[in-house]
């Protein structure tokens, strides 16, 4: 299995990959609703959202819909301030001023909901 850290989109090295997962869980940490949100599923997300495809689908959820649930269920102060017309990588990234990594890369770019990339 080839984890993120071993394919890496070229406009990060792996140590900005590093710090970037940090400032995501960092930021999810700050809206977490508990514990366990904090400390477990937000350093999972920051590590999930480091990769190809859209967050729902690294994390295994079948669609946005469950997706949403679940941030709204660890996180409900931050999916309240979610606009609706966006993503959730693209909301959390554009939340910390960065782009994910695979945006770049990403073949589903004119899909996006307000992506900067696709034009």
């Amino acid at each position: 299995m080839t984890t993120t850290l071993e394919v890496l989109p070229r406009q990060y090295s792996k140590l900005e990959l590093i710090k970037l997962e940090r400032e995501v869980m960092i930021f999810l940490q700050s809206y977490a609703k508990n514990r366990y949100s904090k400390y477990v599923i937000a350093p999972h997300i920051a590590a999930m959202s480091l990769q190809m495809n859209h967050l729902y689908e690294a994390m295994g959820f079948k669609n946005r819909v469950q997706m949403g649930k679940y941030m709204k269920c660890h996180f409900p102060e931050l999916a309240t301030k979610k606009p609706v017309d966006k993503l959730w990588k693209k909301f959390i990234y554009d939340s910390i001023s960065r782009v994910a990594p695979f945006c770049f890369s990403c073949k589903d770019n004119s899909n996006c909901f307000a992506c900067e990339l696709a034009g």
